[in-house]
């Protein structure tokens, strides 16, 4: 894991990177787990926040479940950067794959239906790598609306995390299922516009998901080599959200509609 405290402190504001090293030093980091290059956590703020950080090769990919839209990583990242780097946590990997050889086929499968029958999350995860099947836009937008009125108080005050989603399109994605991702990507900016008006604060997080719904919509679709009766199609749904009132991320949509209208071209 290459990574130094020079380099967490060039990935965050001055500000930041100093309220990252108080929040190590005081402890906040409650737990801390390594599995390959994945490494999660969770540290305590003014509530318990989930940090997930990937390591690939020289890049580093850091998320965060708090409200932060500024630049560069949160404190919570950082402390947790800044602790990765003092001290590598130990990968669990290994230890796994070594009990997974040692394991028979059957007893893997009761332990992987238990756990998909106990987790829905890993369940769709599971179901987007492996199924043949996938669901539909409404079926998308119907749970992320409930993760906006599980937030709301009465407003959106806080970033919601809508990593779960993405992951799954990318599950697609792997697999060059095009259409299934392009239906993911389209509930996730399609809800979050609707929703715009329950936002009051995070607003370049929610920003920041739709366009990379719409990016990644826009690559699913490019992907498929439409017919022109089907990129109208395709196009129709960004037009929509466009013209759709209130005109609140309207410009962010046009955009998109003219990006994939000249790349398609």
């Amino acid at each position: 894991m290459n990574i130094d405290r020079e380099r967490v402190k060039n990935r965050s504001t001055d500000a930041v990177f100093e309220r990252g090293v108080n929040y190590r030093d005081e402890g906040r980091i409650q737990q801390l787990d390594r599995f390959g290059e994945l490494v999660t956590a969770t540290i305590s703020g003014s509530k318990l926040y989930d940090v997930t950080v990937e390591f690939g090769g020289r890049s580093i990919d850091a998320r965060c479940t708090c409200p932060y839209d500024g630049g560069g990583d949160c404190k919570h990242v950082v402390a947790v950067l800044l602790d990765i780097a003092a001290s590598p946590p130990q990968d669990e990997s290994e230890r796994v794959e070594a009990v997974i050889d040692d394991v028979s086929a059957e007893d893997l499968r009761g332990f992987a239906r238990d756990a998909l029958a106990e987790h829905p999350e890993l369940r769709e995860q599971f179901l987007a790598r492996f199924g043949d099947d996938h669901r539909s836009v409404e079926e998308y937008r119907e749970e992320i609306a409930q993760l906006f009125e599980q937030h709301a108080d009465p407003v959106v005050f806080e970033a919601i995390d809508f990593s779960r989603f993405l992951e799954i399109a990318e599950q697609y994605r792997d697999r060059e299922r095009y259409l299934a991702a392009a239906t993911v990507y389209r509930a996730v900016f399609e809800e979050i516009d609707e929703k715009y008006n329950w936002i009051d604060g995070a607003y370049d997080h929610y920003a920041k998901a739709i366009q990379t719904a719409l990016d990644g919509y826009a690559d699913c679709v490019l992907a498929t080599n439409p017919t022109p009766e089907e990129f109208d199609t395709y196009a129709g749904v960004l037009e929509a959200r466009a013209t759709a009132e209130p005109r609140i991320n309207d410009e962010q949509f046009r955009r998109a509609l003219d990006d994939l209208e000249e790349r398609y071209e």
